[in-house]
This record gives structure tokens, sequence and C-alpha cells, in this order.
């Protein structure tokens, strides 16, 4: 798979599916998530029918482009609750176990760049309220709060659309939790203003580090109430950086470029970035993935998250939403095959599971497909994959990198 040569005559790319688990890890039952399978939950539900949605989706899921190139394979091989298809695989395909021990973001990002996350993050309590006494009184007092909302955990839209209104009026940001190891913060653009969440996040990250808090997010919204509260693409990650060099800073040290397209830079604390693009939704993103494959010079490491996958359908347990942006996607996927230059590989991957059809609304604990992409498709079956640390060696091999 991996070419060989100078280092400079190949390009990589990291199509990061956020959350597109293949069912459950072998540990899953200590996270609670054994029978765990996003992918299997969406294939399921819409071959019975319960996701067809009038303008948005019906029948059975129509992924012809991942399902050629491996797709169904790995979800066979992970869960053998699930029949591998009759016809041979355009990729080179197989799925790979979590050897961190979290199933959070930046642990799976960290991990498919080589760096396993073994040690549990802190996270908040299931209780009102959910932080520290002292924490809170340090950020009002830092930050020239005027106090804060929410103190919870909760799910993101849903605690907006209930306090929303009074953030406005009282100028106190929300601040809330959940079962993965972050600290969230929403506040109005244009009320409380963008860069002074991003300010006060700055402040919560650096008062939250003795706590080992993995990501502090600030949540920036729109509107003017409850029924038109919309978040904004402006979300900004501020993350503990890895414990190690990654891909991404290996790929730099060699002279190589490393494009962070949507929230990749953020999620690697901006460590081994060379450029940053940004994109509103998936399709904007692939789009602006199709714009950097045009002008990416050899060397270089394309590493991009579609993260609409996770917070807009995973999390938020809908499932015909889910598929029909799994859909969306695989539709475009032709015209980022024949954009592939000879010395390309392009993995397609996940970071976690987030099963729509789960209880609860957190990532569920899961194994991830790998599907590698190339010019001339080459077929071959890669088994199981022991970490995610794999995809990232494979992708080392690619680029000549030590």
């Amino acid at each position: 798979m991996a070419n060989g040569g100078s280092g400079t005559e190949q390009r990589a790319l990291i199509l990061v599916f956020d959350s597109l688990g293949i069912g459950a890890s072998p540990d899953a039952e200590a996270f609670g998530d054994e029978g765990a399978n996003t992918l299997g939950r969406i294939l399921d539900t819409c071959a019975s029918g319960n996701a067809d949605v009038p303008g948005l989706r019906q029948g059975p899921l129509e992924i012809p482009f991942l399902e050629r190139h491996g797709l169904l394979h790995a979800l066979a091989a992970s869960d053998n609750r699930y029949k591998p298809p009759a016809f041979g695989a355009g990729a080179a395909w197989g799925y790979a176990e979590e050897k961190g021990v979290g199933k959070d973001t930046p642990s799976g990002h960290w991990e498919i760049a080589g760096v396993p996350v073994m040690e549990e993050w802190g996270v908040f309590p299931e209780k009102v309220p959910c932080f520290p006494q002292h924490l809170v009184a340090d950020l009002v007092s830092a930050a020239g709060l005027p106090g804060i909302l929410g103190n919870c955990h909760a799910s993101g839209t849903e605690i907006i659309r209930r306090l929303g209104a009074e953030h406005i009026s009282s100028g106190q940001p929300i601040c809330y939790t959940s079962v993965d190891s972050v600290f969230q913060i929403a506040a109005h653009e244009q009320h409380f203003g963008l860069e002074r969440l991003y300010q006060v996040c700055e402040i919560a990250k650096q008062l939250t580090e003795p706590l080992n808090i993995a990501r502090v997010i600030g949540r920036p919204f729109t509107g003017d109430g409850p029924d038109n509260f919309t978040r904004t693409s402006n979300r900004r990650d501020f993350t503990t950086p890895p414990p190690a060099d990654t891909l991404l800073d290996k790929v730099v040290a060699a002279g190589g470029e490393v494009i962070s397209i949507g929230k990749i830079a953020d999620i690697f604390a901006h460590r081994g970035i060379t450029r940053i693009v940004k994109g509103k939704d998936n399709m904007a993103l692939f789009d602006q993935l199709l714009e950097q494959m045009a002008v990416a010079p050899s060397g270089s490491l394309l590493f991009v998250n579609f993260v609409d996958f996770d917070m807009l359908y995973g999390h938020r347990r809908d499932i015909p939403g889910y598929a029909a942006a799994l859909e969306a996607i695989d539709k475009r996927m032709p015209e980022l095959v024949s954009r592939l230059l000879p010395g390309d590989l392009a993995l397609i991957t996940a970071d976690h599971g987030c099963d729509p059809g789960w209880p609860g609304t957190d990532h569920t604990r899961e194994n991830v497909p790998v599907i590698f992409l190339s010019e001339g498709g080459e077929s071959r079956a890669l088994g199981k994959l022991d970490g995610f640390a794999r995809m990232g060696n494979i992708l080392a091999e690619h680029l000549s990198i030590q």
C-alpha cells in the first residue's frame, strides 16, 4: 500500500466520518455500550422503513460508493451479526479497535495520528450543580462575569433553547458539560460577543487544567428567542495538546504541509498544522477538501473531520438525518477519487461511535472502519487493525516518514 520514495512524492488524506462506528468494541461493556453499532443501526432502521421522512429520504440506505469500496465488508468483519457482501471491495479495507481508554473526539483523532491516550480524562459528575464551586468562582472573577447559567449536564441545543433568553438579559454565559471530558460555554454572538466568548473559554481552559479536562468548547449562537436560537459555525475548541508528537508533527518536521479542514486544528491544539480552512457543514467541508487537493504540494497531509454526522445526528439520535447525510456524502465521493493523483493515499475512518438508536445522547465505544483509497483502487482485506494508530503508521510509511 505504501509507495515508498523520498517522502516528497506522495500525499496523504484522512477523512474522518465523525462518529461512524461499525460495532461495539471488545471492551464496550465497560462503557455501557455492548451491542451499539452506529452504521448497523442506520442500515437496519432504513431497511425497515422507519427512517423514511418525506422530503428528506426514504427506503434502504443508498451508499453505493461506500458499499463498493468496503464499508459493508468492514461492518461484517467488525460485527458478525452482519453478512459480508458477495462482491469484492474496490479498496483496501478493514476495521480498527481503539487502544486508548476513552471514546471522545481528541482521543480518537490522536490515536489515528499515532498517539493513543492511555490515561483517563477528568469528567464532571452528573448532578446539579456539576462544576466545583471554586471553579465557578474563579471563572466569574477572572473573566469579569456576573455569574453563569446552566452548571449541569445538558444537550447543547436544548440548554440554549431553555436558557438563551435569560443569558441575553443577564449577560451570564451558559456553561454545561456531558459525559465527555468537556466544559462547554454557549453565548450569543451579538449580545455577548464572539471574541469575548473566546476569551472566557481561554480562561476556563487554564482553570480546568488541574482537573485534567480535555476540552473547553465555545458554542456561539444567534437568534432572538427560543424558537430560532441557532448555533453557528464559529464554534472553537480549546484542547489540551497531544502528549507526544503525532503524525501531523512529523509531517511538518519533514518539510510537508498539514492542511486542517474543519475542526482538526482545534482537536490537535493547533500543533502540527500549517494551513487552516473551515466549512459550515459537511458539504462545505467537502468543497474545501477538493479545493485543497487542487493546490496541496507533494508530501502534504490533508485532514478533514465531517462533524455533522456526530454533532447534528448522532448526539441528537436522529437516524433519518444521519442516513441522509451519509447518502449525501456518498454521492460526492467519486469527485474525490477523480482528483486523486498517482501518489495519493486517502483514508476513510471514524474516531468513535455515536449510535443514534442507543439510549442517551453520548458517544458509543465502537470499532471504526478503515478504507484506503488510491488511484487504481487496490482491493485488499486488511482484517483487524490492533489500535487506531496503525492507520497513522500506514500513512507515515506511505509518506516515508519515521
